[in-house]
């Protein structure tokens, strides 16, 4: 296949990456979500072995599709294994909401100050609400045994994924940036940059109050 070299042919090229990838949203390839590394293969920015849910078999599929060569898995990216769903201890939850916007399909039920919990079969596995938990209340549940990569997951899955993501980016329009940033930052242990409004103020005192005493109740838990 010929390098694309038009706009037209670089557009094409990502939408047919875009379809073969395993639409989880999970961001370990590098990029915001699926739709941004599909554009980053085709216009030459990423190689194709970045994607671990897609595994081996879909390095496979991008390398037909970009006529380029099969690479093993990068694993700078993560290796390739079970799928895995997010398990909330309802428990310890808080009630923060704060893995809502970061949840990409719309898996988890909640509202502030009530237990949440995750729907199963919308939950992808992503792992980005661990990530922004403050009480660490959110586990990953191994649910198909073995079976990794693409074999762990349908396109038919991958489908119903993509569009609870385009519903959720389209009822939240702010939601994908600030649920990345949170993300970054609580991977990163950082604070936020620029000031915070007095909603966000109070609700991150409420949170650390609640972190302080989670914390305590765990360490004299028996």
């Amino acid at each position: 296949m010929t390098p694309p070299d038009t706009d037209f042919e670089i557009k094409s090229l990502a939408r047919q990456i875009h379809a073969a990838l395993p639409q989880t949203q999970c961001t370990r390839c590098g990029f915001l979500d699926c739709k941004a590394y599909a554009e980053a293969i085709a216009q030459g920015n990423a190689a194709i072995n970045q994607c671990p849910p897609g595994g081996a078999e879909g390095v496979a599929k991008l390398a037909a599709i970009t006529d380029r060569p099969t690479l093993p898995l990068n694993l700078a990216n993560g290796a390739e294994g079970p799928r895995s769903v997010a398990v909330i201890d309802e428990s310890w939850c808080i009630g923060c909401t704060l893995c809502l916007p970061a949840c990409p399909t719309d898996a988890i039920l909640g509202s502030n100050k009530m237990m949440h919990t995750v729907i199963e079969q919308h939950c992808t596995g992503c792992e980005l609400c661990i990530a922004v938990c403050p009480v660490d209340c959110i586990s990953l549940e191994n649910v198909t045994g073995e079976r990794t990569g693409w074999a762990a997951w349908s396109q038919l899955q991958a489908d119903q994924a993509l569009e609870r993501y385009d519903f959720h980016s389209c009822s939240r329009p702010n939601t994908l940036s600030l649920s990345h940033e949170t993300v970054v930052q609580a991977s990163h242990n950082t604070a936020p940059h620029g000031a915070k409004t007095s909603s966000e103020s109070l609700k991150q005192s409420v949170i650390t109050a609640a972190l302080a005493k989670s914390r305590t109740t765990r360490s004299i838990k028996p």
